[in-house]
């Protein structure tokens, strides 16, 4: 995601990622912070901030405490909050 600063001083941003499993074996959160990134920007500066999705942060503990991915579809958020962001589908098979 590109964020820019719009003001006139230099000043912070945390870009956050948000996952959601959308169907589960198990009762998961409806967002789950999986990652973010603090930039600093000048003014009218933009940076391009990446995350990578792992298997790791598609896993969970399964109903025999074993760490599992199921197969299924991911909703995927980025944004600088949790009210305001992106999303993507990501299916794993």
């Amino acid at each position: 995601m590109d964020i820019t600063n719009t003001g006139k001083v230099e000043g912070d941003e945390v870009a956050q990622m948000y996952i959601r499993d959308m169907i589960s074996s198990v009762t998961r959160p409806v967002m789950e912070l999986k990652g973010f990134r603090r930039v600093t920007l000048k003014p009218g500066e933009t940076a391009t901030v990446t995350f990578e999705i792992n298997p790791e942060k598609l896993s969970f503990l399964n109903e025999h405490r074993e760490r599992v991915v199921e197969p299924g579809d991911f909703r995927i958020m980025v944004g600088t909050n949790s009210k305001e962001f992106r999303t993507v589908t990501l299916r794993v098979e």
